[in-house]
């Protein structure tokens, strides 16, 4: 069999018990719950058993499915781990090299704890008002109602509000421009430093040398965590290069898989990583992937939300 279903894991918590019970992210009961569900009912699969088969255009298991989490997070080895073993289960891992080696807060997780620290009506009223505020002489920009009309497009989990705020302040604007606003948005509606909740929010270089030990999968996710497809040339480079050196001990730079952060790739993008040891690429394109007809380096995956007890929409994928 060529289908694969590879899930899509992020924040995996007590939600209800943590700092922010807002945040958007899977309740950890409910993880064990679908743990669970998959063991019943799919054959999972390691990362190195996927690349084997793209490589020797081999089968996988019938309903074979990969498990994937992204960002480095410490719910990642407080939760997810512990019970990856508990079933004999591998997960695989993509962490950006900043978050561990600066130990320093990355700009999407800034946003994901406006989001949910305050409501959305006040964050996206703010976000308008600094937009007309700093439009003029040094910061070129179109209008409101044009960046509304292009970037407010809703998505199949996030408001167009929400998709609004995070695109202006993930990629639209411009990068010196996006940290002020990020910054003075942080101090004045999320009631802890940044320094506190890097510190608190990621694993550490030993606690992921331990998982791979036990044999979980890491992978590449880039270093600071930027748009791949919006980077100059050089700037891809020295991000690329600072990721693979950071993860050092944890993957084979020769021989690698990426996790493109946002899911942002173009050709130019994989074209640059090919000659850096990818073997595989996975996205944020939404769909069962098919090894044997999808491009290696763009792989389609499905959210912890696709499967149950959340929903079955993986049933109609």
């Amino acid at each position: 069999m060529s289908k694969l279903y590879i899930v899509m894991y992020h924040y995996v918590r007590e939600l209800q018990k943590s700092r922010y019970p807002e945040i958007k992210g899977l309740e950890y009961a409910l993880f064990k719950q679908q743990l669970a569900f998959f063991n019943d009912n799919f054959n999972v699969v390691t990362m190195e058993d996927v690349i084997a088969s793209v490589e020797t255009k081999t089968g996988l298991p019938d309903k074979a499915l990969l498990l994937t989490f992204d960002d480095g997070y410490i719910d990642h080895f407080t939760y997810v781990f512990p019970m990856l073993k508990e079933y004999g289960m591998q997960g695989s891992f993509f962490v950006p090299g900043k978050v561990f080696t600066e130990h320093k807060l990355l700009d999407v997780n800034k946003i994901h704890f406006l989001l949910a620290s305050s409501s959305m009506d006040i964050l996206y009223g703010e976000l308008l008002k600094m937009l007309n505020f700093y439009r003029g002489e040094e910061w070129s920009y179109p209008s409101n109602e044009e960046l509304i009309q292009q970037y407010a497009v809703a998505n199949r989990w996030d408001s167009k509000e929400t998709i609004f705020f995070k695109r202006m302040l993930q990629v639209v604007l411009p990068r010196k421009l996006r940290g002020m606003i990020v910054d003075n948005l942080f101090k004045k509606y999320v009631n802890v430093t940044e320094e506190i909740i890097a510190h608190e929010l990621y694993m550490n270089y030993e606690q992921m040398k331990l998982m791979k030990k036990d044999g979980m999968y890491f992978g590449i996710h880039g270093y600071d965590h930027y748009w791949m497809n919006h980077l100059s040339p050089m700037k891809l480079e020295d991000d690329i290069n600072k990721a693979i050196k950071s993860m050092d001990g944890l993957i084979d730079s020769n021989k690698w898989v990426i996790n493109y952060p946002y899911g942002s790739y173009s050709d130019s993008v994989i074209k640059t990583l090919k000659n850096r040891g990818i073997v595989l690429g996975l996205s944020t394109d939404v769909g069962v992937a098919d090894i044997s007809l999808d491009n290696r380096f763009v792989l389609p995956r499905l959210d912890t939300n696709d499967f149950p007890p959340k929903s079955d929409n993986y049933c109609k994928m």
